[in-house]
Parts: C-alpha cells; structure tokens; sequence
C-alpha cells in the first residue's frame, strides 16, 4: 500500500468516526468530552452527515486508479450523506423546526439531492 493511500485510507476512518459521533451527538459523550451543551442537535448531525460523505468520498477515491481529488464521486457522496441526513431530521423531528425553516430546508434539502443526483447520472455516463 502507498503512502497515499494509506492517508486517503486513515483520512476517511477518521472523518467517519467524527462523522458518527457528530451524527448521534450523545448527551454523555458531549459531557465528558466538556464540549459546549446545544439545545437541538440539528446541526451537529448535520455536519455529522457532511464528515461522512466526506470519509466515503475518501474511500471511492482510495480505490480510483488516477488522483483527482476527491472529483465527481467525492461531490455525490457529500451532497448525497449531507442532505440524506438533513431529510432525516425533517422527517423525523419536524416539530424541532419552526415552519419557515421547514420550508427552507426543504428546499435545500431537494437542491442538494438534485445536484447529487444530476452529478451521479452524468457523473456515470463517463
């Protein structure tokens, strides 16, 4: 194994644990690590849902035969794990957000997936 992917390779376990951690942002955890208290933590697992799009654009990258960074594949995955995410906490905690953000983040929400998806459709045919 190179050297690079051996980086790409500890670069994505690493945003995955942050990434899960910032995903289900436990209350004891956050305790005993003496980091700030947050009301909701809406945003804490959203950018949980962005470290781990990052860490699987890592591992597609790891795996791709010229280095691009992390290219189209990267850009889906975070686009894709970011607003899966998001989605989620619509759907499953709407009363946590008052209307208009709900409408708001809707729209963000699909903005996002349609980028990711229109990327993934054009993204293969290449």
């Amino acid at each position: 194994m190179t050297m690079r992917l051996s980086l790409l390779l500890i670069d994505a376990v690493i945003n995955l644990a942050l990434g899960a951690l910032l995903l289900f942002y436990p209350d004891r955890l956050v305790e005993g690590l003496g980091l700030p208290r947050v009301a909701s933590s809406f945003w804490p697992s959203i950018l949980g849902g962005v470290l781990i799009g990052i860490g699987v654009a890592l591992l597609v990258e790891r795996t791709g035969r010229r280095s691009r960074g992390l290219g189209i594949e990267g850009a889906i995955a975070i686009n894709l794990c970011g607003a899966g995410v998001l989605v989620g906490w619509l759907l499953v905690a709407p009363q946590a957000i008052p209307v208009r953000g709900r409408y708001t983040l809707w729209t963000v929400a699909v903005l996002v997936i349609g980028i990711g998806l229109v990327e993934l459709r054009h993204g293969r045919s290449k």
